[in-house]
C-alpha cells in the first residue's frame, strides 16, 4: 500500500477531508494531512505537529499538494505548503529519493511561487494531477 501526504492550506478543511476519502477508496494509506489545533495550545504543539509532517514526507511514497482555490486565487499554495514541497523536491533532488511530487493544479500567476512551480512542472520534478494516474 502506498504511503500518502497531503499538503495544502488548513483553512481548507472540508477539502482535506475530501481528498483524504479519495486516497483512502483508492487503497492509499493516507499518513498525514494538515489538522486544525487550538490556537490556546499552538506554541506548544507545533515544533512536534511540523516535526512529524516533515518526517512523514521523507517516509511517504507521494506528496499530494492540495491546491484548492482560496481568496480568489486559483490553485493557492501558502508559504507553510511551498516549504513542504520545497522538502519533497530535497528529498527527490538530493536525497534521491523515489518520492512522487503532485500538485493539484497549475496556480494562478498571482499566486506568489508561481514561477518555480512552473520551472519544476518543465523540470519534472513534480507533476500535475490526473486522476488516472494516481
Amino acid at each position: 500500500m502506498k504511503k500518502v501526504v497531503i499538503s495544502g492550506s488548513i483553512k481548507l478543511q472540508k477539502e482535506i477531508d475530501g481528498w483524504r476519502e479519495y486516497f483512502s477508496r483508492k487503497d492509499y494509506e493516507v499518513v498525514d494531512y494538515p489538522k486544525q489545533i487550538k490556537e490556546e495550545r499552538f506554541m506548544e504543539i507545533y515544533p512536534d505537529v511540523f516535526r512529524d509532517f516533515m518526517k512523514h514526507i521523507s517516509e511517504a511514497d507521494i506528496l499530494f499538494i492540495m491546491n484548492e482555490d482560496r481568496d480568489g486565487k486559483r490553485g493557492y499554495i501558502g508559504a507553510e505548503t511551498f516549504a513542504e514541497l520545497c522538502f519533497g523536491i530535497t528529498q527527490k533532488q538530493v536525497y534521491h529519493r523515489n518520492i512522487e511530487l503532485v500538485i493539484l493544479k497549475l496556480p494562478d500567476k498571482n499566486v506568489q511561487c508561481y514561477d518555480e512551480i512552473n520551472l519544476w512542472l518543465k523540470l519534472g520534478w513534480i507533476r500535475l494531477y490526473h486522476e488516472e494516474e494516481t
